[in-house]
C-alpha cells in the first residue's frame, strides 16, 4: 500500500479523506524529518543557553514567568498534558479522531514545532495501527487551540488515557502495548507542541466540508424534481441571467438546473401560454440558482480557509531555523497562530449556508403538498381526506429548518476570557464546528422530504416524465421508496434517502 506522506507542505482534502474516512496510511516524509529534527537543535541549543523560552522552560499561559529547572523539564511537559486532558460531553466519532491524528502530526512535520521526528512518527503509528483515543468533544474555546482534545490525544501517545481499539475500549498503555508502539517519554517543549493547536475544529470543519459540498449538489437536483413537479419554468436559468451577475455559485447552479431539465416531457406539455397562463415562478423556484450559488460560494471559501489550515503550522511558540539550518541557530517566537478565529468564523459561514439550502429546499416541498400553489392533488395523495399523504411531511421540513435557524446563531463573535485573562480573547471555534454535522443531518432529513414530494408529484403527472438527467435522481429515490398509494409512515423512506445523499449517491450524478 503506497502510503500518504505527511510533510506539513502537500495534504490534501482528498488525502485527508481517505486517511479518515477510508483507513489510508501515513508516514512522515524524509524532508520532514530533516526539518524537524534542525527546529530541534535549536531548542536544545537555547536550552543549553539556560535562557528563558516560553513552553520550554517556563510555565504556560498566565505563569509563563515561572521558569522551570532543567531537572523538571520533562515532568513539566507531562504535566502539560494530564491537566489539560479534561474534556466532558460524547467522544467524538472514529474519522474525527483519525482526522485529527493527521492533522496533527501534518502540522509538526511542517517543521516549525521544535520537536524530535518521532512525536510526529508516534501519531503516524497510532493511526496505522487503528489506536484511536477516546476524545471528549467538549471542552475548547478555541483559543491557544483546541487544548483539552489535543490533550486526550496527547495523553495516549505518551501511553495514559483511553482508546478504542478493535472495537474495544481500554487504557491507552494497553492499547499502545498491543499495538507494538512505544509510547512517548516528552521532552521539552513537546507536551506543547501536541496541544497547541487548531487541529480538532479543522477535523470536524473538514469533514463537514465534504457533507456540505454533496448536499449542495444534491440540493439542485432536488429542485430540478420540484420544478417539474410543480410545472415549473426553466427560463430564469438561462445563462445570460447568470452572465450579467457573474456570482460562480450562480453559474453553477444555474447550469445544473438546466441539464437536468433538458427534453423534459413536463415542461413541453405546459409550455404554451394559452396551457400555463403563469407568468414567473414562486421564488423557490426561480431564484434556487441566486440562493443555492450564494450557499455554493459560501462554501467554496470555507473549502478555501480550511486548504490553507491543513498545511499551516499553528502551534506556540514556533521555531525558526537559521539559514544554514544546521548548527542549531535560528529564534523561538511567541505568536498566536494558534488562535481559532479564521475557522470560527468559516464554521459560522458554513451553518449559514446549511440553514439557507434547508430554507428554500422546505418552501418547495410546501409548495408541492399545497394544492393552491401546487396544481396537483391536496397533499400530493389520491383520495386526500381519507389520506392525509405528504401533509405531515411538509411539518415535519419546517420543525427541521426552524431548528437549524437557532443552530446557526454564530459562535466566532462570542469570547469568554481564560487563563486569568491573558487568553482574553476566544474564538469558540470548536463548538462552531461540533454543530455543523447535526445541522447537516437536519438538511439531509430535508432534501430527502423534498425528493420524496418531488418524485410523488413526477407520478402523480405520469406517463410525462421528467428530463433525462434528472430521471436518474427519480430512479435513485424510487429505488428506496416506492409511490405513495394511501398512507403509511414514511420515517424509514426520509432515513433511506436520506442516506443516500449522506453516500453522495445522488450528488455523483452531478460530477
Amino acid at each position: 500500500m503506497n502510503r500518504i506522506q505527511m510533510d506539513g507542505e502537500n495534504l490534501t482534502l482528498d488525502q485527508l479523506y481517505s486517511i479518515a474516512l477510508g483507513g489510508a496510511e501515513v508516514e512522515l516524509s524524509q524532508q520532514a524529518r530533516e526539518r524537524m529534527n534542525a527546529s530541534r537543535a535549536v531548542v536544545e541549543r537555547l536550552i543549553e543557553s539556560d535562557a528563558a523560552v516560553y513552553g520550554v522552560n517556563t510555565g504556560f499561559g498566565k505563569m509563563a514567568s515561572v521558569r522551570i529547572s532543567r531537572q523538571q523539564i520533562r515532568t513539566l511537559q507531562t504535566n502539560l498534558v494530564r491537566s489539560h486532558a479534561c474534556g466532558v460531553g460524547a467522544p467524538l466519532s472514529e474519522p474525527e479522531v483519525r482526522a485529527m491524528l493527521a492533522l496533527r502530526a501534518n502540522a509538526i512535520a511542517k517543521g516549525f514545532s521544535g520537536v524530535r521526528p518521532v512525536v510526529a512518527e508516534t501519531l503516524c503509528a497510532m493511526l496505522n495501527k487503528r489506536v484511536h483515543p477516546v476524545l471528549p468533544c467538549q471542552g475548547s474555546v478555541g483559543a491557544s487551540g483546541d487544548l483539552t482534545p489535543l490533550a486526550h490525544l496527547a495523553q495516549v501517545a505518551v501511553g495514559e488515557g483511553q482508546v478504542i481499539l478493535q472495537g474495544r475500549k481500554m487504557g491507552g498503555a494497553e492499547a499502545m502495548r498491543n499495538a507494538g508502539i512505544a509510547p512517548l517519554v516528552l521532552e521539552a517543549k513537546e507536551g506543547l507542541a501536541l496541544l497547541n493547536g487548531t487541529q480538532a475544529m479543522l477535523a470536524l470543519l473538514a469533514l463537514a466540508l465534504r457533507g456540505a459540498e454533496i448536499a449542495a449538489d444534491t440540493a439542485d437536483l432536488a429542485a430540478a424534481l420540484s420544478l417539474d413537479a410543480l410545472r415549473g419554468s426553466p427560463a430564469a436559468f438561462d445563462e445570460r441571467i447568470a452572465r450579467v451577475r457573474p456570482y460562480t455559485g450562480h453559474t453553477i447552479s444555474a447550469k445544473n438546473l438546466r441539464r437536468l431539465n433538458q427534453g423534459s416531457a413536463i415542461r413541453e406539455s405546459h409550455r404554451a401560454p394559452e396551457k400555463d397562463p403563469r407568468v414567473q415562478d414562486p421564488y423557490s423556484l426561480r431564484c434556487a440558482p441566486q440562493v443555492h450559488g450564494a450557499a455554493r460560494d459560501a462554501i467554496a471559501q470555507v473549502r478555501a480557509t480550511i486548504s490553507v489550515e491543513l498545511n499551516s503550522a499553528t502551534d506556540n511558540p514556533l521555531v525558526f531555523v537559521g539559514a544554514d539550518g544546521k548548527s542549531g541557530s535560528g529564534e523561538i517566537l511567541s505568536g498566536g497562530n494558534f488562535h481559532g478565529q479564521p475557522l470560527a468564523m468559516a464554521a459560522d459561514q458554513l451553518a449559514v449556508a446549511l440553514v439557507t439550502l434547508a430554507g428554500i429546499s422546505e418552501r418547495r416541498i410546501e409548495q408541492m403538498t399545497n394544492p393552491q400553489s401546487s396544481q396537483l392533488p391536496a397533499f400530493l395523495i389520491r383520495d386526500a381526506g381519507l389520506n392525509s399523504g405528504f401533509m405531515i411531511l411538509q411539518v415535519a421540513a419546517a420543525a427541521l429548518a426552524s431548528e437549524m435557524k437557532t443552530q446557526a446563531a454564530p459562535h466566532s463573535v462570542d469570547s469568554i476570557p481564560t487563563s486569568a485573562n491573558q487568553e482574553d480573547y476566544v474564538s469558540m471555534g470548536m463548538s462552531g464546528a461540533r454543530r455543523i454535522q447535526p445541522m447537516l443531518a437536519n438538511l439531509r432529513n430535508v432534501l430527502a422530504i423534498e425528493l420524496l414530494s418531488a418524485c410523488q408529484g413526477l407520478d402523480l403527472l405520469a406517463p410525462l416524465r421528467t428530463g433525462a438527467e434528472a430521471q436518474k435522481a427519480y430512479d435513485i429515490v424510487r429505488s428506496a421508496s416506492s409511490f405513495v398509494e394511501a398512507d403509511r409512515s414514511l420515517s424509514a423512506d426520509i432515513e433511506a434517502v436520506a442516506d443516500l445523499i449522506d453516500e453522495g449517491k445522488l450528488a455523483a450524478i452531478l460530477r
